[in-house]
């Protein structure tokens, strides 16, 4: 009976322990850091719209977008910044630039003054900032542990993992893909031309395109298998978005309920289809269809990286290394990031210049001195950069590899032209991410105490930074900051888009790895399909951009099109 008595007595104190330990964690996750992070910043001046307990102003947040979002544009204005961050108006208009709102219990600080971004987003504080708790756990079914949500010393060994795929010289290996695949969609566009009179619904067509085009390259699997996992993750991301909101309860991540339950489904059979990827792989790689590796893809180089834990029994420095889950997850991120932001890029893209035909026609002249009748070639795009002769002049020289003037370099027609064909359509896709970059917000908290210039940011503050509403700041862009001037990142004027100021792909270390292949897929979409139409705006287009974690037009992008070749 004694030692009953004692197991008893022992399995309580235990119990009150964890019981002392979760309710300590509550108190200072929900009360005790916000109010102290509350105090420090209103002592240097920073305040806020006042936060109800719990709730912060999530509520308040929700009624504004509503409201904002109740009916479609009434123009086709590109002014978005009151419709899809109304309450980043009305408190910067209150409160001045610097602001603290509260999502639930998590303070955020908005932060929009340039060089302080640029500092904040700088190596200084690669691994003092990162994702905060609310978004890993709000994303965990959705994305998981990949590089997107991981921090410190695991951000480092995912980031080293992950970047090489996306190096210029692996980037050559995939034009192949990206011209077959894109050939394809220009069949199926012409099909679906003739069907519906011409007019199409181009955001579909990129949708499918861009997953096919990332199945290919950097997941050697078919486009069917791909298109079960971007329906899926599309789902999760709907779903993911809505369930987010409920994370400001104490332990609301372990309630029951229909959304959860949902997402469990969607995620089990999601990672079910991904899991029969890494096997199908696997087993090439044993039937000997590769000798020494698993193939030159992003699964590649990850199955790789897992296979150096089986031969050295951990990884590089004991505690980071690459498991089946942790494959899953990057397989998981890197469908969704590299297949959902490249096809809005596109669509904005096509919508931007279905609207400014003097700019498609001055792309599509340039794309044709460089390309001719033929689809973009590895070689072709290796010429192509984004200076302007008067540049490439001028760091030639600081290199003191030649000593020649424009009119040297002006006498090579080939070199000249892709230098313009590439600066046209650069300009072009930057002033269309620049207008609508696909994430529209980039968080990051502090896990020590920063100071910005005299601004002490205390740690367990997260910082907002409103990357759409920056982007439109007329102080940066100008009055016309609202209007499409793709001129305004012409070589001799791109003052305006150094760091802090354009963010379409973050900044700094942490910026996004897949940003130059997102850049290279783009240009070779858009030679070909300038090469093979005319496009021009529906009268059936609907302008109204809404923000389901990426921004997107709610109704789709229908267009004319009109071959421009048999």
């Amino acid at each position: 009976m004694a030692f009953v008595a004692a197991m008893i007595t022992a399995i309580a104190s235990v119990v009150s322990v964890l019981l002392l330990r979760a309710v300590w964690v509550t108190l200072s996750c929900y009360f005790l850091t916000p109010m102290r992070i509350r105090r420090t910043m209103a002592a240097q001046g920073v305040h806020g719209p006042p936060p109800r307990p719990l709730v912060g102003n999530l509520r308040q947040v929700s009624a504004l977008v509503a409201e904002a979002n109740a009916g479609d544009m009434t123009s086709l204005s590109h002014d978005i910044v009151g419709r899809l961050m109304p309450h980043y108006v009305l408190w910067s208009q209150t409160y001045g630039k610097l602001f603290v709102y509260w999502y639930g219990s998590e303070p955020r600080l908005c932060l929009t003054d340039t060089d302080m971004i640029k500092e904040f987003l700088s190596s200084k504080y690669a691994h003092a900032t990162g994702k905060s708790w609310l978004q890993r756990q709000g994303t965990k079914n959705f994305i998981g542990r990949g590089l997107l949500m991981a921090n410190g010393a695991r951000w480092s060994h995912q980031r080293h993992v992950v970047a090489p795929a996306f190096m210029p010289d692996k980037l050559k290996g995939r034009v192949g893909h990206m011209v077959e695949c894109t050939k394809q969609t220009i069949l199926s566009l012409r099909d679906a031309a003739a069907r519906g009179r011409g007019e199409v619904e181009i955001g579909g067509h990129m949708t499918r395109l861009t997953g096919d085009i990332i199945s290919r390259t950097e997941f050697d699997t078919s486009y069917e298998t791909g298109k079960r996992i971007f329906h899926l993750l599309e789902d999760l991301q709907r779903l993911t978005a809505r369930s987010s909101r409920y994370l400001w309860i104490p332990g609301s991540q372990y309630f029951p309920s229909k959304y959860r339950r949902e997402i469990g489904r969607l995620n089990g059979e999601l990672e079910g289809v991904v899991l029969e990827s890494i096997r199908r792989s696997r087993e090439i790689a044993d039937e000997g269809r590769t000798t020494s590796t698993y193939g030159r893809g992003l699964l590649a180089m990850l199955l790789a990286e897992m296979e150096k834990k089986k031969e050295k029994g951990a990884g590089d420095d004991g505690k980071f290394s690459y498991d089946t889950r942790l494959v899953i997850d990057e397989c998981k991120t890197f469908f969704f990031a590299g297949h959902e932001t490249s096809a809005l890029l596109l669509t904005w893209t096509l919508m931007l210049l279905a609207t400014h035909p003097e700019w498609q026609d001055k792309a599509r002249a340039e794309v044709s001195q460089v390309c001719g009748d033929d689809p973009p070639s590895a070689d072709q795009l290796s010429k192509l950069t984004v200076v302007c002769p008067t540049v490439l002049c001028t760091c030639m020289r600081k290199q003191g590899l030649m000593s020649f003037d424009r009119s040297a370099l002006s006498e090579n027609l080939n070199v000249f032209s892709c230098v313009r064909a590439n600066l046209q359509l650069q300009m072009i896709i930057h002033e269309t991410l620049r207008l609508y970059p696909p994430a529209t917000l980039l968080p990051r908290m502090a896990f020590e105490d920063i100071r910005l210039g005299d601004l002490h940011l205390p740690r367990g503050l997260s910082v907002w930074i409103p990357v759409l509403a920056i982007h439109h700041d007329e102080s940066i862009w100008g009055a016309d900051a609202h209007e499409f001037h793709p001129e305004r990142f012409a070589a001799g004027r791109r003052s305006s888009a150094g760091a802090g100021r354009f963010l379409p792909f973050a900044a700094g270390p942490r910026n996004c790895v897949g940003q130059a292949y997102a850049l290279f897929e783009a240009k070779v979409v858009l030679a070909m399909l300038l090469a093979n139409f005319r496009f021009t705006i529906s009268d059936d287009y609907r302008h109204a951009p809404v923000n389901v974690l990426t921004l997107r037009p709610k109704y789709g992008v229908p267009v004319h099109l009109r071959p421009l070749r048999p």
